[in-house]
């Protein structure tokens, strides 16, 4: 995969460290690289060459393998199993895997800030992503949902959260691909939006897989059922859940398929592999 061989070469060259194996240990731990992709593929369907899309797309994983990192910390969900694998703070230890997300997180924007765009469009794309990753947006998501294990009592409340904790996340490669590309802003914030229903389509497929998986199954542990979180599916029922995800993702497929200039074809199988995903 592209990614993987964008992502050796960049952590590669650091120096050597426990911090570093750290890094390496959870960025190179199964991931699907859904984030990542979806860059190539907007570039492709704007008739750009992947290349154009390879340092913000490894700072985009970079963040959101930091964002795992720390979720599964003692402080947050407490998580002993990501990607099939124990997570960071307990195949090292908690001090380490916080230097490491820290690690990921700044690494990502020295690397982002390698693109080989033109310097305007560099710049506007190095700003949603700091957008997208920071307090108006996945960290802003990620206090949400801490504050709503105070008690989440509707579906409304998570749609709030997930557009912010996995939402902004799953748009920034959306809006970066749409940046590089040279599109205008108004098309970027279409993006954006079809990024919001992907990443609500996502939860809500996570909280099924939650429930109907094992955590092995599943690749990670399925701490929203032990810790009586309220989720998609308690809230909604279960074909309500599976009706809400399917209905999503329908919806941010035919947005892109109604786009003039864009060759959506390649873009919506991909979409349609992560709606049919297992894990």
């Amino acid at each position: 995969m592209r990614i993987d061989d964008v992502l050796e070469k960049k952590l590669s060259c650091l120096p050597a460290s426990r911090v570093k194996d750290a890094m390496i240990y959870s960025v190179t731990a199964g991931g699907k690289r859904i984030r990542p992709n979806l860059l190539y593929e907007v570039l492709k369907g704007y008739g750009c060459e992947e290349s154009l899309g390879d340092d913000f797309a490894a700072a985009i994983e970079m963040i959101q393998t930091y964002s795992l990192i720390h979720d599964d910390l003692p402080a947050m969900d407490n998580d002993d199993l990501r990607r099939g694998k124990p997570t960071c703070h307990k195949q090292f230890d908690e001090a380490t895997a916080i230097l490491a997300g820290d690690g990921l997180l700044t690494y990502a924007f020295e690397t982002a800030c390698g693109c080989t765009a033109d310097a305007a469009l560099t710049k506007r794309a190095v700003c949603i992503l700091a957008e997208m990753a920071g307090p108006k947006g996945m960290v802003l998501g990620q206090n949400y949902d801490m504050e709503g294990e105070q008690g989440i009592t509707g579906f409304p409340q998570i749609q709030k959260i997930e557009k912010y904790k996995t939402g902004c996340l799953l748009s920034a490669p959306l809006m970066i691909g749409a940046v590089l590309a040279g599109k205008s802003d108004a098309l970027v914030d279409q993006w954006h939006e079809i990024g919001d229903q992907i990443g609500l389509a996502f939860q809500v497929q996570d909280d099924i897989l939650d429930v109907e998986l094992t955590s092995e199954e599943f690749g990670k542990s399925n701490s929203d059922t032990r810790n009586h979180k309220a989720t998609c599916v308690s809230l909604l029922g279960m074909d309500q859940a599976v009706k809400t995800m399917n209905d999503l993702y329908q919806n941010a497929k035919d947005r892109i398929a109604s786009f003039d200039d864009f060759q959506s074809e390649s873009l919506i199988v991909m979409i349609q592999m992560i709606q049919d995903r297992r894990k």
